[in-house]
């Protein structure tokens, strides 16, 4: 299949690559030509000086962008990928992003004939790199059908969660859910060491109980050293939670556990640490 990548961060990188490995034809673009041509270089395919030139003559335009703003200019810009797409194609979107954005972009692709799914990625920079993301997706089943196999190279789960905008609003629940369980995660490792025990001989003894998680799996090593180099990025997290708490305004979910733990991120901002990892929330404990 003919595709596009739009977008070769921490995540879109990888996520390319298994493309190019599972013998797509791949194009990449990225705002710092060097990125793309760094690309290439590792892995064949071809590159373009803009988003609408990488999505020409391509079967599924993938994009992994920052944000709203970014994402709307590659796709939809003078030179975004919608340019360059011929009826018929599909752009599945894996940016964060906003619900809105999703159906904005979703109605322009209607109207150009065009395929719309906003499916945002969980698994963190580790799971794009191995392949093993998971993908909530929002659009048509046709659409859905004719992505979900060339999605599957790096996520081990695909899942339609409904039309478009369900794959952002599930990504919402997700970082929802983490917000809280860090924040948990960060008071248990604080009280155990306050109560003179060994935070990892406790954690190994509770996480074979209903307190196991991801996080405990995979973060308590580096928490309970001070270690925040090793995940998703702070600044990311608030922007994800202010599209959560905006989200709430309209829906009229209650988030006060979300709000306070999006208060605690900035707080750990103003530390200094917009780039450590979501597990620092433990550093407001260990030095209050």
């Amino acid at each position: 299949m003919k595709t596009a990548f739009l977008g070769l961060g921490v995540m879109g990188y990888p996520m390319a690559g298994h493309l190019k490995r599972a013998g797509h034809d791949v194009t990449v673009y990225n705002r710092t030509p060097a990125k793309a041509a760094a690309w290439v270089a590792e892995y064949g395919g071809a590159s373009a000086a803009t988003p609408a030139e990488a999505a020409k003559g391509a079967d599924i335009v993938f994009v992994c962008v920052g944000n709203d703003n970014d994402l709307r200019e590659v796709v939809a810009g003078p030179d975004g990928a919608f340019a360059g797409m011929a009826k018929g194609a599909i752009l599945a979107d894996h940016t964060t992003a906003s619900a809105d954005i999703a159906r904005e972009l979703g109605g322009l692709a209607a109207e150009k004939g065009l395929g719309f799914l906003d499916a945002p990625v969980s698994g963190g920079q580790a799971g794009a790199v191995n392949g093993k993301l998971t993908v909530m997706v929002g659009g048509t089943d046709g659409d859905f059908a004719k992505a979900q196999p060339v999605m599957a190279h790096y996520g081990r789960a695909v899942t339609l969660m409904g039309p478009v905008g369900s794959g952002q609003l599930t990504k919402m629940v997700n970082q929802i859910c983490i917000a809280g369980l860090v924040q948990a995660l960060s008071e248990g490792l604080n009280f155990a060491k306050c109560a003179g025990l060994d935070p990892n001989k406790v954690v190994e003894v509770i996480s074979k109980g209903a307190a196991q998680s991801w996080q405990m799996e995979n973060r308590v090593a580096t928490m309970a050293e001070n270690k925040f180099e090793f995940g998703f990025a702070v600044d990311w997290m608030r922007k994800d939670l202010a599209i959560c708490l905006e989200e709430a305004k309209r829906n009229k979910a209650a988030l006060p556990v979300t709000s306070l733990v999006d208060q605690f991120y900035g707080r750990i901002q103003a530390r200094g640490g917009n780039r450590w990892d979501t597990s620092s929330l433990i550093d407001l404990l260990a030095r209050p």
